[in-house]
């Protein structure tokens, strides 16, 4: 299909400018004039309008939609294995399409348009409900265990990628869960199957206090000194949180050229601080913005999570201009993108996929717009987008899901709930 998108405020690469925007084969062909030939199939009216590439969320789980409201005010430990692990043990296949098409549509009603995903139990659910609703994510099974198990998993999530692969929406990585959950055996296995299969690395990494001092205690070193000897840490490499990390870490973690996914609120809602983000950008470090899961940030809002990040730095620095608006914006579009291995989406230029999010700012939090920039970081709360376009295909237009039924989602998750007990 190709669309134009006419005379919109648009934020490109070299600031925010009105243009009209021409897409063909799901490509961005022009941000000026129309290209030779071209043939609008539609064209979207940009008149009090913003285009934005779509946020990029660099780490989440997305079937815990199903666990959201159900285990809040907990102490880590308690929150993990007293009541997430648990309710796990209870999904069955088909639970995860389900919690998947939710997230989905709460990724697209506030503007994301692509993720990293770790969970899963080995089926085909995720990467079904991604095909079916057209929505684009790296897909992640965080798996744990100690070497006796690590090539049976293994295996499994290989094949799955080998199953799927072609799909121009979907991908894989490998996920040792973390190294609390992995011994240095499981680790090593991870690091040898992900160079082998050419398959990039997913783990969670200095999340918590508690899993600093487990970590100390059994290997004698720091979460992310283990992962670098294991040989998870690579550039293709996304380490999640690395909450409480040393100078030391950082050095380490710039030198493989790993990239960080910071996750503010879950992270303040599970009592573990914050990343020192300002510190990560200093040393060079691809920096990507993350939710995380639904049970313990209870949002997949990416607005939030881009206005939490640019605030909370600011405050616990005494640093006014720490990670500013246009910083956090790059963070949550092109540094995402980074994170993914993909440098064909996170920016509004020729040639990259279009993977677009008109947002409508007659609203009265967004008015006047004075820096639009800034309005995205500081006035707007998510549901600003009104249309949004992964691939060039277009998902959710007026607000309306194209490629999901909504009632029925609510529906299948509500019953999944009765069943597991959240309620």
């Amino acid at each position: 299909m190709n669309i134009h998108i006419r005379d919109i405020l648009a934020a490109l690469p070299g600031g925010t400018e009105i243009c009209s925007v021409y897409i063909s084969d799901g490509v961005i062909a022009s941000v000026t004039s129309a290209p030779g030939g071209f043939v609008a199939d539609k064209t979207i009216s940009g008149t009090g309008k913003m285009l934005i590439p779509g946020f990029n969320n660099a780490h989440t789980h997305a079937a815990m939609t199903i666990f959201r409201n159900c285990a809040d005010d907990l102490l880590f430990n308690d929150w993990l294995f007293g009541r997430i692990f648990p309710l796990e043990e209870k999904l069955t296949e088909g639970d995860e399409y389900w919690g998947m098409q939710l997230a989905v549509m709460e990724m697209l009603r506030s503007g994301t348009t692509a993720f990293i995903d770790m969970y899963g139990i080995a089926t085909d659910d995720y990467p079904r409900a991604l095909e079916d609703t057209g929505m684009r994510a790296v897909l992640s099974r965080g798996i744990a265990g100690d070497a006796d198990v690590a090539q049976a998993k293994l295996r499994r999530v290989t094949e799955e990628a080998d199953r799927w692969k072609g799909r121009g929406n979907i991908s894989f990585m490998i996920a040792p869960h973390a190294p609390y959950t992995c011994d240095e055996g499981f680790q090593r296995e991870a690091a040898a199957e992900a160079k082998r299969s050419g398959l990039p690395v997913h783990t969670h990494l200095s999340e918590s206090l508690a899993e600093i001092d487990t970590i100390k205690e059994r290997y004698g070193c720091t979460p992310i000194e283990l992962a670098d000897r294991t040989g998870l840490l690579t550039s293709t490499t996304v380490a999640a949180h690395c909450v409480h990390i040393t100078d030391n870490d950082i050095s380490i973690l710039a030198q493989r050229g790993v990239s960080v996914a910071t996750n503010p609120v879950s992270n303040l809602k599970l009592a573990n601080g914050a990343a020192p983000v300002p510190k990560l950008l200093e040393a060079g470090i691809n920096v990507a913005l993350g939710t995380d899961g639904a049970a313990s940030n209870n949002s997949l809002n990416m607005f939030r999570e881009f206005s939490v990040l640019t605030l909370i730095h600011k405050g616990i620095n005494h640093n006014a201009l720490a990670v500013s608006a246009r910083e956090g914006f790059m963070i949550a579009t092109k540094g995402g993108a980074a994170a993914m291995g993909r440098s064909d989406i996170g920016e509004i230029k020729p040639g990259n996929i279009a993977d677009l999010v008109v947002l409508d700012l007659d609203r009265p939090n967004m008015q006047p717009v004075n820096d639009p920039v800034a309005a995205l970081a500081y006035s707007a709360n998510g549901s600003e987008p009104e249309t949004v376009i992964v691939g060039g295909r277009i998902l959710m237009e007026n607000r309306e899901f194209l490629t999901i039924d909504e009632k029925r989602v609510v529906h299948e998750v509500s019953k999944i709930c009765e069943r597991i007990g959240t309620r």
